[in-house]
């Protein structure tokens, strides 16, 4: 049995907070959803995804977890997005990234779409999880260009995949061993891109509830200043 807590915050900038996220023992499932596009359609798009994959992991549950459902999910939102998008002109163009956990048995399956990030925090180590559907990532880095350029470069929140954008989307999928002293730590950008992972590695290394942990690293990530919204969801093994 797995125990989780997730929270959201708009940061310090933005006055919408376009990500959701969705913490489900009972389904066994835990995500992240970090959405873009004008007007309310980031948040529209985040909310699709997230209601699209508890409607379809709920099913599961009760018939039997498959583990290619995951994508599966990936896919049908990835559909009803677009398909909203082409009904309301308002919401033309939106997309949202997307990172998913599920419980089979005694592993995590986990799935990604664009730059939202999933880690494994284990023995004081933190480890990322997913990779990156970014400019950054797969070009920026393959040409060689340093870490502190990227950071400023013009590009740098161009993502190469997302739902509600293209029709072959590309899910990048993962699986880690649940274990007694790990925690799964699943957020958007808001977090990874002002907290560094040794303040990451210190706040999750200095014990406490999940709740605590999770509004310390919220709170770290406006201590930067925030520019973007922050979301963050923590999962362990139950005691």
């Amino acid at each position: 049995m797995l125990e989780a807590f997730g929270a959201s915050d708009p940061g310090c900038v933005r006055t919408n907070n376009e990500d959701a996220f969705l913490v489900a023992p009972e389904t066994g499932l835990y995500l992240v959803a970090d959405g873009m596009g004008g007007a309310a359609a980031g948040e529209t798009a985040s909310r699709i995804a997230t209601e699209t994959l508890r409607e379809i992991l709920e099913e599961e549950v009760v018939e039997g977890m498959n583990p290619t459902k995951l994508i599966t999910a990936f896919h049908e939102a990835n559909r009803r997005i677009k398909a909203a998008a082409a009904v309301d002109s308002k919401l033309s163009g939106m997309g949202t990234t997307l990172v998913a956990a599920v419980q089979v048995d005694g592993k995590l399956l986990i799935s990604s779409v664009g730059d939202s990030r999933a880690y494994r925090f284990d023995h004081g180590d933190l480890q990322q999880l997913t990779e990156d559907q970014s400019w950054v990532n797969e070009i920026g880095r393959r040409l060689g260009l340093p870490e502190e350029t990227l950071k400023v470069h013009p590009m740098r929140h161009v993502l190469t995949m997302a739902l509600g954008v293209s029709e072959n989307l590309k899910v990048n999928s993962y699986s880690v061993d649940v274990a007694p002293e790990m925690l799964l730590l699943i957020c958007s950008d808001g977090l990874y891109n002002v907290v560094s992972d040794q303040e990451m590695t210190g706040i999750l290394n200095g014990g406490g509830s999940l709740e605590r942990r999770c509004q310390l690293l919220i709170d770290t990530a406006r201590a930067h200043g925030a520019p973007d919204n922050v979301t963050v969801v923590l999962v362990q093994q139950a005691s």
